[in-house]
């Protein structure tokens, strides 16, 4: 499975920018997926998560209330939406998904990654 991560960009402190998922087959939309981020000179960090039926979510602390992850069954993509945003959410996003009925933590937990998005936060 290979997935695309889309939907960075540059924005403004204080705007929003949503993230999409998806995977080269269908059906992402019932694994366990999480959104990492990494910063520069920094360690790859985990957002959020959500798991395969969309019961459990995680949210790190920095991000809790401003970002909100979901299952998009229409799309068959799992978004991110950032709302809110700040210069220290500047990062390179990356979506990583397993087949598990568990949330995931680590970035060792997960089998299958894709190429991350920029997201540039200007203050």
């Amino acid at each position: 499975v290979q997935l695309q991560a889309s939907g960075g960009g540059l924005v403004q402190a204080g705007g929003s920018l949503r993230l999409s998922c998806a995977a080269s087959q269908r059906g992402i939309i019932h694994y366990t997926v999480g959104w990492f981020r990494q910063a520069p000179g920094k360690e790859r960090e985990l957002v959020a998560a959500i798991d395969w039926n969309g019961g459990r979510t995680y949210y790190r602390n920095a991000v809790k209330g401003r970002f909100t992850i979901s299952r998009e069954v229409a799309k068959d993509t799992i978004d991110l939406q950032m709302n809110r945003l700040k210069p220290e959410d500047t990062a390179v996003y990356y979506c990583a998904a397993d087949l598990d009925y568990e949330l995931k933590y680590r970035a060792s937990d997960y089998n299958y990654w894709g190429r991350g998005t920029l997201v540039t936060v200007s203050s």
